[in-house]
């Protein structure tokens, strides 16, 4: 389970160097300890608390033949199941790096900017797609597709399957264990504000989605999102392999303003006009209902500023790589250029001019015959 990295120095105990090599090792040997911490009585109600989802609930059916049903609702101590599958996807990060990563970065010989991209694009790629799938899948199993009318009916969704707890539990995880990621993987002071961006929005609205029973509609917008994010990844990755594929950037520019005009639709359908037609709109926190005009408002708000942000910085790097493409070589380019064509015709005027000495100054051996004769 432990990942090394092979290095002819080794740092000394407990320095930064020791930390970042060596911390798929600690960070293992921290999971551990919960794990044993099953296997004995006293410290199993302690450790089922970080293992195991809480706050399960289970709600008979009507009908005699009915199964009850095994649902979960949130609370403070999903803090602590939170906690130990971040520990989990540091791990599986360190996998991912050592045994994919790496290798085809030694084998493709990238440079250091090349290298650090595609490392985060390899491993949001394979995220995203474990997420696309497994989001996927609890759409068609609770029929959000077939009846998108259930996406507001029936709200406060306080109670949720199994299968969708443990899918925000390791979104969480997932993008809380991303923080302790730019120190293991020695990002850039430059880079850094612009994770701590992105990784900030997406648990603003993954925990926002979660605490105020949204979490249908967040299930769906994550899965679009994520699609539309792996195609980027993906196209990235093959860039890098080759640069003359360029066509998946295409696809993925149009995917795009069609994943944030969906996202809009979707969520100005669901809060705004579903939610808003609702019998139930007083604030209770006891029973999960936050159906009020005020939170409603905030909602799309931040729905609508995170797409018209996102939307800038698409379109800013669209007209980036159009004037790149479209603007003339810079000076120096051309001054190599016409220092190139300079001597180039230097030595073509020095060819002629050789041809003419010989043929006219110099004298040939047959010349030479000729005048003695």
């Amino acid at each position: 389970m432990g990942i090394r990295k092979k290095n002819s120095k080794t740092p000394p105990v407990l320095s930064h160097e020791f930390i970042i090599q060596n911390h798929a090792d600690i960070v293992s040997c921290l999971a551990m300890v919960f794990l044993l911490g099953l296997m004995f009585e006293i410290t199993a109600k302690m450790a089922v608390m970080f293992v195991t989802l809480q706050y399960n609930v289970t709600i008979p059916v009507e009908g005699v033949l009915g199964e009850p049903a095994s649902l979960y609702h949130y609370g403070i101590k999903d803090m602590a199941t939170v906690f130990f599958y971040m520990l989990v996807a540091i791990i599986l990060h360190a996998v991912i790096q050592e045994y994919i990563l790496d290798k085809i970065n030694r084998r493709m010989h990238f440079s250091k900017t090349k290298h650090s991209k595609f490392n985060e694009s390899g491993q949001l790629s394979a995220f995203y797609l474990f997420s696309c799938i497994w989001g996927a899948s609890i759409i068609v199993s609770e029929n959000y597709f077939s009846d998108p009318i259930s996406l507001w009916k029936g709200y406060p969704h306080t109670y949720f399957p199994f299968q969708m707890k443990f899918f925000y539990i390791s979104q969480l995880a997932y993008w809380f264990h991303a923080f302790p990621e730019l120190y293991f993987q020695k990002t850039k002071k430059e880079d850094i504000p612009r994770q701590l961006v992105y990784i900030g929005l997406y648990l603003f609205h993954i925990i926002g989605a979660y605490v105020l029973n949204l979490n249908r509609l967040g299930l769906v917008l994550l899965v679009l999102h994520y699609f539309v994010e792996f195609l980027f990844h993906m196209s990235r990755l093959f860039y890098f392999s080759n640069e003359k594929y360029q066509k998946g950037f295409t696809l993925w520019a149009v995917l795009f303003v069609l994943g944030r005009l969906l996202t809009l639709i979707l969520s100005v359908l669901t809060v705004g006009f579903g939610l808003a037609r609702a019998e139930n709109q007083e604030l209770d926190l006891s029973n999960g209902n936050f159906n009020i005009l005020a939170i409603r408002i905030s909602v799309l708000a931040s729905i609508c500023i995170t797409q018209a942000f996102m939307m800038w910085k698409f379109i800013n790097f669209q007209l980036r790589r159009w004037r790149e493409h479209s603007s003339p070589q810079p000076s120096s380019q051309r001054k190599k250029a016409t220092s190139a064509k300079g001597k180039a015709s230097r030595k073509e005027k020095e060819n002629g001019v050789n041809g003419t000495v010989t043929s006219n100054g110099a004298d040939s051996p047959r010349s030479r015959k000729e005048k003695h004769s």
